[in-house]
Parts: structure tokens; C-alpha cells; sequence
């Protein structure tokens, strides 16, 4: 089990019920007041805290970082995951000083100290299980755990699957690359989500790595193994890779978001999508199980925090910006079935 510290958090959208004073609280014949455990878990796209050594300089991830220091990219976010109770990404990058390099067109590379920038933007645990983790080969890859313990930031993501204690509550992240719908990979979903049930987890996460990048819809394969993890028994699936939005699918009362898009984006200088999300859910545990409630938070936000290249700074927006984003998602949403959008804050 990896560890990392717990943050003391401030929760959101409590229930009126879950605010009674102890003397408030009665018992009936055999039933009891039993208190209801609240964890609000935060999601977001791809980290890369690094860049292609092919990039010119200026105005790049390196730049910026010696420019203004490693608190400057989650300055505007870090209180909203501080306020959460789990944070989670994708890290797109590695975190090495590794010099052999796989043979590929991009690969990412951040210097082990870049692993602060984490931890002073308030997040939690990262997916690995991407087709940047190994750019710098098998060396790249150790270091950036190596990195990544050191902070104490959770990873998860191929062989590794992360567990984390909150409030009382067992939380399970695993990770996977989607992209094909195999048989081979299923039964690898399978077998995992049961191991983190039969470890008394009770919210499994499953985050995966697939998808066509710049493309707005999800293909056959996100959809049968987003699914498929539900079916399995995953409380919430997570998507990545298209480095834009795609839609939210409720099925089976759990939610897939099939690409949350970039977020904290070092590997383009400025691209020309920069609108991302963060994605908010609330979960409600009574008696050592998930109830039926639960709540959705979509928070709209832009990749930068200026309009005329990327600075790396996500921006949470806000009015006529926030809804035009919001606008977006529920649009690539509309294919994927019926979602209520007036319950999503």
C-alpha cells in the first residue's frame, strides 16, 4: 500500500441531515442515527511538468518554472483541492535526469525537484499508466517513483494500484493504457477491482489512458471499457489521452468522463483548445458502504491563465466563460445517453 499524507479538508454540498448536533440525533425503536462519512474527490487532465528537449526555450515549461518559481501553476487551483479530500491527475512527464531516450517523436521530461509543483498545487495521487511514463526508458520510470515517494505523492497506474485511508474510508486508484478492448485487459480490470473489494475498499477509481487525440467524442473502445469497469464494480471511471474535453456518461448510477483534456500542460507552448474542467464527486458512505447519493461538481476552466499562449497556470473561469465551457461538455455529452444536468452544480 502506498501512503501519503492525508489533507485536512474543508468538505462541500453537505447535506442539512449531516449537520445535527449529537443531541439532535434520536433513535426509534431499532433504528439508529448512524453519521454519514463524506469524501469529495477531485479530478483533472494531464500533468506535464517537463517538456521535449527539442522545444526551444522560451516560454517553455523550464522557462516559466525559473521564471516565477514552482508555486506559480496552481496558484488559482490549489484552494480548491486543498478544500477536497483526494486530488487526482494524469502525470504525463517523467521526472528523471535520465539521458537514453526512447525512440518516439515527443518525450517529456521534468526535473526530479519539478515533483513540488504537486504538492504546492494541492495534488494527491497521479496515473502512470501513459504513453509518456517510459520516454526516458526504465530509468526515467523508477526515478519518477523514486520522486514521486519522496513527496508523498500517491501513484497508481500498471502493476501499481494505490490505497488511501480517509475518514475511516478505503479508496482504491488503479490505472490502465485503453487502447484496445481485449480480453487480456478486462480480465486485468476484473481481477483488480476484486482485489481492492477484497482488501475492503470502498470506492474504487479507475482512470484510463485512451481515446484519439483532438477528437471531442469517445470511440467504440472508451465506451465498452468504460463500461465494462462499471459492470466490474468501479465507483467512478476517469479518461484521458484526446488532450481535449469529451463527454460525461452516467451509466449504471456511476459516472465515466470519457477526457478530461489538459490541464497542467507543459508539452504544447500553446495549443489552440485550451478549455479543460475539473470534475468534482461526492461521495456518501453509511455503514462501511456507498449510498445511492451522491454529488457532481463541473468546474470550467482554461489551461492558461493567459489568452495568447499557455503559461501552464489553469484558470478556473467564471460568467460568460464558465458556461460557454460548460455548453461544451454538454453537447459532446448528448450522445451518451440521459444525463440531468440540472443536479450538476
Amino acid at each position: 500500500m502506498k501512503i501519503s499524507k492525508v489533507k485536512e479538508t474543508t468538505k462541500i454540498a453537505i447535506k442539512p441531515a449531516d449537520l445535527r448536533k449529537p443531541e439532535e440525533r434520536r433513535e426509534s425503536g431499532a433504528e439508529r442515527w448512524t453519521p454519514t462519512e463524506i469524501i469529495t474527490v477531485s479530478a483533472a487532465g494531464d500533468v506535464t511538468i517537463g517538456r521535449d528537449e527539442a522545444y526551444p526555450y522560451p516560454f517553455s515549461f523550464e522557462h516559466e518554472v525559473m521564471k516565477n518559481g514552482k508555486a506559480f501553476f496552481g496558484k488559482h487551483i490549489r484552494a480548491i483541492f486543498n478544500r477536497d479530500d483526494l486530488t487526482i491527475v494524469n502525470l504525463e512527464t517523467t521526472l528523471t535526469t535520465a539521458t537514453a531516450k526512447a525512440t518516439k517523436t515527443f518525450r517529456f521530461r521534468g526535473k526530479p525537484e519539478y515533483v513540488q509543483i504537486l504538492t504546492l498545487s494541492g495534488i494527491d495521487a497521479v496515473n502512470l499508466a501513459n504513453n509518456h511514463t517510459h520516454d526516458y526508458l526504465r530509468e526515467g520510470y523508477e526515478d519518477t517513483i523514486k520522486n514521486l515517494q519522496k513527496y508523498h505523492i500517491g501513484y497508481f497506474g500498471y502493476d501499481n494500484k494505490y490505497m488511501k485511508t480517509i475518514k475511516g474510508i478505503k479508496i482504491g486508484l488503479l490505472g490502465y493504457e485503453g487502447w484496445e478492448n481485449s480480453e487480456k485487459l478486462q480480465r486485468t480490470i476484473a481481477r483488480d477491482i476484486a482485489e481492492l473489494r477484497g482488501r475492503g475498499t470502498q470506492i474504487v477509481i479507475v482512470s484510463f489512458h485512451w481515446g484519439v487525440e483532438r477528437s471531442y467524442y469517445p470511440n467504440r473502445t472508451q465506451k465498452a471499457l468504460g463500461r465494462y469497469a462499471v459492470e466490474r464494480g468501479a465507483d467512478l471511471v476517469l479518461g484521458h489521452h484526446p488532450h481535449v474535453m469529451q463527454g460525461i456518461e452516467e451509466y449504471k448510477g456511476k459516472f465515466i468522463v470519457y477526457s478530461l483534456g489538459n490541464f497542467m500542460f507543459g508539452g504544447n507552448k500553446n495549443p489552440k483548445d485550451k478549455d479543460t474542467f475539473i470534475f468534482q464527486q461526492t461521495f456518501y458512505v453509511k455503514n462501511g458502504s456507498l449510498t445511492g447519493e451522491q454529488e457532481i461538481r463541473i468546474i470550467p476552466c482554461s489551461i492558461s491563465s493567459v489568452k495568447e499562449r499557455n503559461n501552464y497556470q489553469p484558470l478556473p473561469l467564471k460568467g460568460v466563460e464558465a458556461e460557454r465551457v460548460r455548453a461544451r461538455l454538454k453537447a459532446y455529452s448528448r450522445n451518451l445517453g440521459e444525463l440531468d444536468w440540472s443536479t450538476i452544480k
